[in-house]
């Protein structure tokens, strides 16, 4: 065997980071921030350790201890003080997230991200208007057609509070090109939308449901969201977003759809990002806590994957923790 060719002779400490071909930063990083309209004090989310929900008088707060840590973006969840059947707080000029969003504009210089979606606010939990009859037949769901304009319209509200970055999630056929009509239209041509163009129909989400009160009352979003043994219909996905006007794409989850985050990443010329969701943070610290993973390396690992397979941001609740290490 010839050793003239020696793989190992760069990895030695002071060569390892020299030739590292993944760099990860915290400008990569994007850290969740959940708003609750109903609270007047900081609640602890019990499956998502060290996430919590804030109230609004506590929502500088909160950014400005993201910001402290070298990450310079948030995305904002909204929990309303009210829910009905067509989330009609979603879009309110008072609402949760267009106060939050005027607030954080006004005392810090985080780019600010808003998901823009309605089963936070619907009493239903669906992410959009219910298709007729669907609470008495539960495998009807959300009216694709219908929705749009709820989106479109949510979506320029918080263009109008000053949200740097719209992100629509809701899966809904046509919302990027809804929206991208009604903020060009209402003079926010500027603001870009990052469309969670590939968001799959996944088991783990389950404490992101607890932490945003949004799980769907009756039946699951199996008609809307994608099935996850499809791999090309994501590129599909991607694909009909960016028509529309989307100026970057999302792949959620993560960890589980790496092939897929890299597939979309070889395919488009846009920016990439990969949401690393709740159940897939929520898992490491149950390992962690059982004395089974060291929290901090697998964390970091994992999203050094994340990158590596081609995102170039990362939403995830391990931000500020990652963030402080780098």
């Amino acid at each position: 065997m010839s050793l003239h060719r020696r793989p190992r002779r760069l990895r030695r400490d002071g060569l390892r980071e020299l030739v590292a071909e993944t760099r990860l930063a915290p400008s990569d990083l994007v850290a969740p921030v959940f708003v609750d309209a109903t609270t007047d004090e900081r609640v602890s989310i019990e499956s998502m350790p060290g996430q919590e929900r804030v109230p609004l008088d506590a929502v500088v707060d909160r950014v400005q201890e993201v910001r402290a840590t070298g990450v310079e973006t948030v995305i904002l969840f909204g929990i309303p003080e009210a829910k009905d059947a067509r989330g009609t707080r979603a879009d309110a000029t008072d609402g949760v997230v267009q106060r939050a969003i005027r607030a954080i504009d006004d005392a810090t210089d985080v780019t600010v991200i808003s998901d823009v979606c309605l089963c936070e606010y619907t009493d239903h939990g669906h992410c959009g208007i219910l298709e007729a009859e669907a609470r008495d037949a539960p495998r009807l769901t959300v009216d694709n057609d219908a929705t749009l304009d709820r989106l479109a319209s949510t979506a320029a509200s918080h263009a109008a509070a000053g949200a740097d970055i719209v992100a629509p999630s809701a899966m809904t056929d046509g919302m990027v090109g809804a929206i991208r009509e009604r903020l060009d239209s209402s003079g926010y041509a500027d603001v870009p939308i990052l469309s969670y163009a590939a968001k799959y129909e996944s088991a783990f989400y389950g404490p992101f449901r607890d932490a945003a009160d949004g799980a769907p009352a009756f039946g699951d979003r199996r008609h809307y969201q994608m099935d996850p043994r499809n791999g090309d219909e994501a590129l599909r996905e991607v694909a009909l977003d960016i028509e529309q006007g989307a100026d970057a794409v999302m792949v959620k989850p993560a960890l589980a759809y790496l092939d897929v985050v890299s597939a979309v990443d070889r395919a488009v010329d846009v920016p990439v990002a990969a949401y690393n969701v709740s159940g897939e943070y929520a898992m490491l610290h149950a390992a962690s806590d059982r004395g089974w993973l060291d929290l901090d390396a697998t964390a970091l690992e994992s999203l050094n994957a994340i990158r590596r397979a081609g995102a170039d941001l990362i939403v995830t609740y391990f931000a500020e923790r990652i963030a402080a290490q780098l």
